[in-house]
């Protein structure tokens, strides 16, 4: 379900990448981001660093299902879910998530942005063959630790997909309340509004998370490149001295719009193969997990 929805609203999240490390560039909507890549890097070049992402989303969403629903099993054990318990295993979840991936997002967001034609005259470009050679430069030229940058604000980001299975699990048993299946409308819509509501809530870390994990910038008093956690509240300072605090909103717009899209397709999807799956293996789906 990730990797069909990621695939088809990649776009959205290259645009919305460029206006958080980019933070020079002028352009202010996403249509008109998007048509100055494909005019100066060309027509695939909103798709660029596909494979890298993909590779890192079905690595990452693997160990939060697996992490969430193993936790939910152990602790609910047949009793009825509450959306307390859900918030607490979707942190928890969230916390395996990022100290297990967190170096394969710091590699994709490098490869995802290399070529790319920055307004900012401070950012260091990159000259990575691959995968694999971008985490041996990463490694040789900045140190091992360099892999976790973007750790800190990415722990307090597990409160996006906590906020996100919370509303998602509580409106979904509202509504098996009053019916005995989800339909593809009500998945997408309660999907939607979930991821909406986390989105807006913590969009400003998820900035100074891209800012981090990029690490090409040269912001800080000594020139020298970001990396460390320390500078997550000099990103957001000077963030907001230079372009007030709308500023640490910059690219909502795309985000909203490939991550609500994105998540309701895939909740979609993972409603369906669910359902689908139960039905081969001739077990009835329970109505409340």
């Amino acid at each position: 379900g990730s990797m069909t929805a990621m695939t088809v609203f990649f776009p959205l999240d290259t645009a919305r990448l460029r206006f958080q490390v980019d933070e020079k560039r002028k352009s202010k909507t996403t249509p008109a981001v998007l048509l100055e890549i494909i005019k100066e890097e060309g027509l695939l070049a909103p798709y660029r660093g596909w494979f890298p992402v993909i590779s890192s989303l079905c690595c990452s969403n693997f160990v939060y299902f697996y992490t969430f629903n193993s936790l939910k099993g152990l602790w609910v054990k047949g009793q009825h879910s509450t959306t307390g318990k859900d918030l607490v295993l979707g942190v928890v979840a969230g916390v395996v998530n990022v100290l297990l991936t967190t170096p394969l997002w710091v590699v994709n967001t490098r490869l995802k942005l290399q070529g790319a034609k920055f307004r900012n005259e401070d950012i260091v470009p990159t000259n990575y063959k691959g995968i694999i050679d971008a985490f041996h430069q990463i490694i040789r030229d900045e140190g091992v630790l360099a892999l976790w940058n973007g750790t800190f604000p990415s722990l307090l980001l597990v409160f996006n997909p906590a906020i996100q299975f919370m509303f998602y699990e509580g409106f979904k048993r509202k509504l098996l309340k009053k019916q005995l299946q989800l339909t593809s409308l009500d998945a997408f819509v309660i999907g939607a509004v979930a991821k909406a509501v986390a989105t807006t809530l913590t969009y400003p870390l998820q900035t100074v998370q891209s800012i981090l994990r990029f690490g090409r910038h040269r912001l800080n008093p000594e020139n020298r490149t970001l990396g460390s956690l320390r500078n997550v509240l000099y990103l957001l300072q000077q963030r907001v001295r230079r372009f007030g605090l709308m500023g640490l909103y910059k690219g909502l717009e795309a985000k909203l719009l490939q991550t609500v899209l994105t998540a309701a397709l895939m909740f979609l999807v993972y409603e369906k193969l669910t359902a689908a799956t139960f039905t081969v293996m001739g077990l009835k789906h329970s109505r409340r997990h």
